[in-house]
């Protein structure tokens, strides 16, 4: 099929802003859980998620760390600075290793009250280990939609730049949240299965797991997968365009063990459950590598493109088991023990889901391309969700509470 004709003015609804969540509950557990199953809602409460859950289901988690990734800075003039790191862009790309670099890095970034800093050298001093290290960021270029390059130096070759963000770093919150970050979200804004440092945005549908949840999963013999989606900022960006097809959909970082893939393959076509968003498009994302794979063996397929799952042709798909075994092949292929690539998937009503058959997701933003990825799933059920929702009190967005969504 061609790109689909989506208007984005369809996928909104109104969001009152004390319906916002500003803090997260005390217990990761207790929110609210609703449930959509075939044709039917369910309201209960989070920890009690096993219940709904088939036996024998895969759940599949995202298990990126959010870095500090705001630095601030106060110029000799009294203005603040703030340079909010989003991705590398030199020595390396890859991200684990951007955090291991010792010496000057460049990063793409954001930088607030830009116009107070066209020139000169900013820095700030902080502990590390005892000893003080003095961090310097000097503004070198503008690149596109508002960013800019940054060159990070710093006087102490022992320290990487993975250790100076998390001591001088501030836990980046999303900006429908309106307070400044506090210790609580030093903790909060991080899933407890948080593992992978890279992502600027947090996998929020995991902050509700807890043990006695994992727990409770793994007595119902409910199999739980691990794979890693570093988060961009460009998850919170609205749809401002008035036909889908003009929106620039952000790249993102997958990266997923043989072992999963392997384990996936032969779970199949048994219920597989993304806790997240971002885990529905990474599992989506390597049905689409495995196609280009199918088709091209020993290719050098590196990533998957926007509109690329919208084939216009009516040739008949692979199955999902044949699009997973073409990537175990060329990773044996190639010795690799892990799949790393990049997606720019976006999916919206049209879409045909290949791998998944259920997710837990928080609540998104009206005009949001995650809302289309609901609606892609749920279809016209996702307004009755969502109303029942706002009627009903629920708290909404990235420190709100949960929905299971299984078909």
């Amino acid at each position: 099929m061609p790109v689909p004709d989506i208007h984005p003015e369809d996928y909104t609804y109104d969001l009152p802003s004390d319906r916002i969540a500003q803090y997260p509950l005390p217990e990761r557990d207790a929110s609210r859980l609703i449930c959509s199953i075939g044709s039917t809602l369910k309201e209960d409460i989070f920890r009690n998620i096993a219940n709904y859950i088939p036996a024998g289901s895969m759940l599949v988690m995202n298990n990126t760390r959010v870095i500090r990734a705001r630095l601030i800075f106060q110029k000799a003039s009294g203005a603040s600075i703030e340079v909010f790191c989003l991705e590398s862009l030199e020595p390396t790309k890859d991200v684990s290793q951007a955090f291991q670099q010792q010496g000057p890095v460049v990063w793409k970034c954001l930088i607030g009250n830009a116009k107070r800093w066209k020139s000169g050298i900013l820095e700030q001093s902080v502990n590390i280990s005892g000893k003080i290290v003095t961090l310097q960021a000097e503004r070198k270029s503008e690149l596109e939609r508002g960013t800019f390059s940054v060159m990070f130096t710093w006087n102490n070759a022992a320290t990487t730049f993975g250790e100076l963000l998390e001591e001088t770093g501030r836990t980046p919150l999303p900006p429908y949240i309106l307070r400044q970050d506090e210790q609580v979200d030093f903790l909060r804004y991080q899933t407890i299965y948080a593992q992978q440092k890279g992502s600027v945005a947090a996998p929020t549908a995991g902050f509700h797991f807890t043990e006695a949840v994992i727990n409770s999963l793994k007595a119902k013999t409910i199999l739980l997968e691990q794979v890693t989606l570093h988060v961009g900022l460009g998850t919170f960006r609205p749809v401002s365009v008035n036909s889908i097809e003009q929106h620039v959909m952000h790249q993102e970082q997958i990266i997923v063990e043989a072992d999963t893939i392997r384990h996936l393959r032969d779970h199949l076509p048994k219920p597989v459950i993304a806790i997240g968003t971002t885990t529905v498009r990474t599992l989506e994302s390597l049905y689409w590598l495995g196609v280009k794979e199918y088709k091209d063996p020993g290719g050098n397929q590196t990533g998957v493109d926007q509109w690329e799952p919208y084939p216009d042709t009516d040739e008949p798909m692979i199955p999902p088991e044949e699009a997973l075994n073409a990537l175990l092949r060329k990773m044996k292929q190639r010795g690799l023990s892990a799949l790393s690539a990049t997606t720019k998937l976006i999916i919206v009503p049209g879409y045909q889901f290949r791998i998944i058959s259920g997710m837990v997701t928080n609540f998104h933003q009206p005009r949001s391309t995650l809302l289309m990825l609901i609606a892609a799933f749920l279809g016209e059920s996702w307004k009755e969700v969502y109303h029942y929702s706002l009627e009903n009190n629920f708290r909404f967005l990235s420190y709100g509470d949960s929905c299971l969504f299984l078909r």
